[in-house]
């Protein structure tokens, strides 16, 4: 066992239990309403067993469990840390809104093989809980790949032409980046290391040794950069396209690539590997540094890896943002938001300065609170009315004020307005370039949230100022159900609770980092 880490074996009762749940929702599979509570208790049940674990993990312990011994330095086992919690926690959290979402969304279209999309899901959010409490690389890619395994189907729901195009793109960049990156970097670090747990106690120390990259400094930074463009599913350029074609799947499931479980395990995995695997400032990095450069200071950050993947990101960051201004059809635009927005947390991670890692991984819960009720509007505005188009969306806010309230309150918090909560951590951000004396990313970050405001805004106001064509005849419309409304406006109202306690994730970040 690893030192400063605690064997708990109530670690794995999340993960069995969203293992079994697809099985009973098979089991139940006749009986639509017992069918669909099972993924309401698995979710209650799921996070009530994180939660659990909170006191502990707040006071400093890591947790940790070991199922099974591969071979030598291989080995499927589970730990909790900080990090562990943020997406532990939000994925079960967002699981039980989401099936109420479902309910309503599902029925409400009448769609088909309705116990394919639930068995799915629920496996795609088994895959989640294994990602955020993976202790090792070789657990990590195991449940990483079980996501995309799984949310094909769902991406492929309609079974047209386009959800044929969209799925197949989406699984050949997915498992594409995942077999020819990441799979390598993974035996490249067993090859050198010996062994593929991650580095627990703390975010300081990394997996390679003096020794290791004194030896072999070209393949520590080859493993690096192969661990970031394996991971596809954090959507930085050019491995992005995957998302935006994703969208041809039903709203929820949008939902749950952006906000719940895809792109959030991809972010959560680039945090994981960059703080678990290199760390923030080895000793071994010094050595691989002066190697090259003669001066002190970290692996990553003297190399410009660290700094180079942060550069990516930024150019993705104003890119999509900038290609999400020309899009008309709702999803589309949220889709290039997802990009963008992934590319704060991964920005974030990257500086390895304490305000930006803050900021970063705050972001994970905060991005996926706000964008979850965006996605979650736009399919209650599908539902009620059947339109995608925003250009067709005037005066629909004076019909559904629930819907497009919560939505304008979603987008405060992408463009970053207090008091939602992606003020909070963007501040966190700006102050982490200010930190590492980054003007270039800070004035990124400017340039997206005037981005953000000039793609989020006009939603807001086309629905409730300006006025509909008499050939629309929005007085026909309303609310969606109160399945669907419920859910995105009690997220919505989270987005505001967290912008006004942010320490409610910044705790777990703070124990992360011994901030």
């Amino acid at each position: 066992m690893m030192d400063g880490v605690t064997t708990y074996s109530m670690i794995l009762l999340p993960v069995v239990t969203t293992l079994l749940a697809p099985l009973f929702i098979y089991l139940l599979r006749k009986d639509e309403d017992k069918r669909e509570a099972v993924s309401f208790i698995s979710a209650a049940l799921t996070f009530g067993f994180v939660a659990w674990m909170i006191p502990k993990v707040l006071a400093g312990e890591v947790l940790y469990y070991q199922v099974t011994t591969i071979m030598p330095g291989i080995t499927i086992a589970f730990s909790a840390d900080g990090l562990s919690m943020v997406f532990g926690l939000i994925a079960p959290f967002l699981w039980f809104f989401v099936t109420s979402y479902n309910v309503g969304y599902m029925r409400g279209l009448n769609e088909h093989a309705q116990t394919r999309y639930y068995i799915c899901f629920a496996v795609a959010i088994f895959g989640a809980i294994g990602v955020a409490f993976a202790a090792n690389v070789f657990t990590l890619y195991l449940f990483y790949e079980i996501i995309t395994v799984f949310t094909y189907p769902l991406v492929y729901h309609h079974e047209d032409a386009d959800a044929k195009m969209g799925a197949r793109k989406y699984v050949v960049y997915l498992m594409g980046t995942s077999k020819l990156f990441l799979l390598p970097a993974m035996v490249l670090t067993y090859v050198l290391v010996g062994n593929l747990d991650f580095h627990l106690a703390d975010i300081v120390n990394g997996m390679f040794s003096d020794a290791v990259v004194a030896e072999h400094p070209r393949l520590v930074a080859l493993t690096y950069w192969l661990f970031i463009f394996g991971i596809g599913k954090a959507a930085l350029m050019p491995f992005h396209n995957w998302l935006p074609s994703a969208m041809v799947a039903p709203t929820p499931v949008s939902a749950l690539l952006h906000a719940v479980a895809v792109v959030k395990a991809g972010v959560f995995c680039v945090c994981r590997i960059v703080l678990s695997v290199f760390g923030t400032k080895t000793a071994g990095f010094l050595t691989l540094s002066q190697v090259y450069v003669g001066t002190p200071g970290t692996f990553i950050g003297d190399l410009s890896l660290g700094l180079g993947t942060a550069y990516i990101a930024a150019f993705t960051l104003v890119v999509a943002s900038l290609i999400a201004l020309t899009k008309d059809d709702i999803k589309a635009r949220l889709a290039y938001s997802t990009v963008a927005q992934l590319s704060y947390i991964v920005i974030g991670v990257t500086m390895l300065v304490d305000s930006a890692i803050q900021g970063g991984v705050m972001h994970i819960a905060h991005h996926a609170f706000s964008k979850i009720t965006l996605f979650m509007a736009a399919g209650a505005i599908y539902v009620a009315t059947h339109l995608k188009k925003i250009s067709l969306m005037d005066g629909l806010g004076r019909r559904m004020p629930w819907t497009f309230g919560a939505f304008g309150i979603a987008s405060l918090s992408m463009i970053g307005m207090p008091p939602v909560c992606g003020f909070v951590s963007k501040w966190y951000l700006v102050n982490g370039t200010l930190q590492a004396n980054q003007m270039p990313l800070l004035i990124a970050l400017l340039a997206s949230t005037a981005l953000n405001a000039g793609y989020f805004l006009p939603i807001v106001y086309r629905a409730f100022f300006k006025t509909a064509s008499p050939e629309a005849n929005i007085e026909q419309y309303s609310e969606a159900s109160k399945t669907m409304v419920v859910p995105l406006c009690i997220t919505a109202a989270i987005s505001v609770f967290l912008g006004l306690y942010p320490q409610t994730f910044l705790n777990f970040v703070n124990v992360l980092g011994k901030f």
